[in-house]
């Protein structure tokens, strides 16, 4: 098996090989999208189902709007569809008919034009908006509580698996309220979903704050955000939710009967996480011998290898194995006995490590005889022997100091790369020397924001919620602050 190369080496290298040695993913025939494997789609489907019951147990529920969005409707929340315009996929034709020159080529049929081009959606706000014109009359109507499973399409120039794809898979939510501060409320509690879900499934701790007015999502009056930070020093934004206030009630003039009998629109909220998640899982925790995976979104937990020599001894062996993989599966955990003979133990310890399995156990026939079987963490690739017996509950509180063990590294990771600077010649020098969040003021202009982004490709992330009042002065124009705010180059 090929060794990856070193992340100190090449980071962004050894990102795009571990995606494809561990199966997650690969590039598809469609340029910039990609086909999700089923280890991959494995590692998703927990992500997906567990921010779903969350979204359920918040009062949201299920529902699914058409792929396709009537130009017209994109057109009419006008901030929004300036901010996607350069990404959209258009349909003008809807139908194709043989070549007369060459009977084994399809061409567009120029007579099947579309009265009106169709938009392939990058975000859903429109069509599901234009939806609720006919579902909210009465104050009663609200809240709408609403989430979608999709898929979406935004034409990015650049790809990379995960990260940034012409063709993603995610949830948006997208909700309706009487008042702007239940609007404000939902905005708030749904990214506080967003961080708990990092924090407690993905070991990955975060930075909960609000955009800046250029950084904000197309359409919005407030946009909050999880920001991350890569073990290459570069942030990844991994969750937003949007105060829309009333502007796409007003674009699509949803207006409800409120209880004094007034007529008022909307006011709305809209959510959303993305397969990018997977990108940040990976370059959260792993290194160079492969994923690490947080045992609460592991496919597989613990995997059971045989070190034998025969069918006798393996069948000696598997007696035990099922046994011990009974009693871990009677405790919630997912194992899999990998009893093939077709590859050398050796070989599967590397796949397992590659794959990220958080506890790998070897049993052979001289464990057997000590009624011990050796079991190996996959965070710390330190290794223990345990007697046979205690197997079950060992393992289990093992799962939950890994899980606890991966965060309180990646927390001490966040926490040593914000960096606090007073003047740009600072900035600059941390940025290039030691990257990572940098905590500094600013003037609050969008000149200043765009000019330091000019000379350092360093955006403002966020305006951190829990921010203390602090004077100072801004970076470049001198002038005064009274916080800081956070910057990074970023994914």
């Amino acid at each position: 098996m090929a060794k990856l190369t070193s992340r100190s080496e090449d980071y962004s290298k050894w990102y795009n090989e571990l995606v494809v040695k561990a199966d997650l993913a690969e590039n598809s025939g469609v340029r910039g999208c990609m086909v999700i494997k089923p280890y991959g789609y494995a590692i998703w489907e927990k992500m997906r189902d567990e921010l779903d019951r969350k979204f359920k147990e918040t009062g949201h529920q299920n529902a699914y709007f058409p792929l396709f969005v009537p130009k017209s409707l994109f057109e009419a929340e006008e901030k929004n569809a300036e901010g996607f315009a350069k990404e959209c996929a258009v349909v003008t034709h809807y139908r194709l008919k043989t070549d007369p020159n060459n009977p084994h080529k399809l061409i567009v049929d120029p007579e099947a034009k579309l009265e009106e081009e169709l938009i392939v959606r990058p975000t859903s706000e429109a069509i599901i908006w234009s939806t609720y014109k006919n579902w909210i009359q009465s104050y009663r109507d609200l809240p709408i509580l609403i989430n979608q499973w999709a898929n979406v399409v935004r034409w990015e120039m650049r790809t990379r698996l995960f990260l940034r794809t012409a063709e993603f898979l995610w949830q948006e939510g997208h909700t309706a309220h009487a008042t702007k501060a239940e609007a404000i409320e939902e905005t708030e509690k749904m990214l506080e979903v967003y961080a708990t879900f990092a924090e407690n499934y993905m070991a990955m701790p975060v930075i909960k704050g609000i955009k800046t007015e250029s950084e904000r999502f197309a359409g919005a009056e407030e946009t909050y955000c999880i920001e991350a930070m890569m073990q290459d020093g570069k942030a990844l934004q991994a969750g937003t939710s949007h105060f829309l206030g009333q502007n796409f009630a007003k674009a699509f003039d949803v207006k409800f009967t409120n209880r004094e009998g007034k007529t008022e629109f909307a006011w709305a909220t809209s959510w959303g996480v993305s397969t990018r998640l997977m990108g940040a899982l990976i370059m959260a925790h792993s290194d160079d011998q492969g994923l690490v995976l947080p045992p609460t979104l592991a496919p597989i937990q613990v995997v059971i290898v045989p070190i034998f020599k025969g069918e006798e001894q393996l069948q000696q062996i598997s007696e035990v194995a099922f046994e011990i993989q009974r009693k871990l599966k009677e405790k919630g955990i997912s194992v899999k006995y990998d009893n093939d003979d077709q590859n050398k133990p050796g070989w599967k310890f590397a796949e397992y490590e590659l794959k990220g399995v958080p506890v790998r156990i070897a049993l052979g026939a001289r464990d057997l005889e000590n009624k011990t079987v050796e079991i190996a963490r996959r965070d710390t690739l330190t290794k223990e022997v345990k007697p046979i017996e205690e197997v079950e509950l060992y393992i289990e509180g093992l799962l939950k100091t890994i899980q606890q063990d991966i965060y309180t590294k990646a927390l001490k990771f966040k926490e040593d790369s914000i960096t606090k600077v007073d003047t740009f010649e600072e900035f600059k020098r941390i940025l290039n020397e030691k990257g990572g969040f940098i905590s500094a003021h600013w003037d609050g202009t969008a000149e200043e924001e765009e000019m330091i982004k000019e000379k350092t490709k360093a955006t403002i992330r966020c305006i951190p919620l829990d921010n203390e009042l602090e004077e100072g002065t801004s970076l470049i124009s001198g002038k005064p602050s009274k916080q800081r705010v956070i910057f990074a180059k970023a994914y």
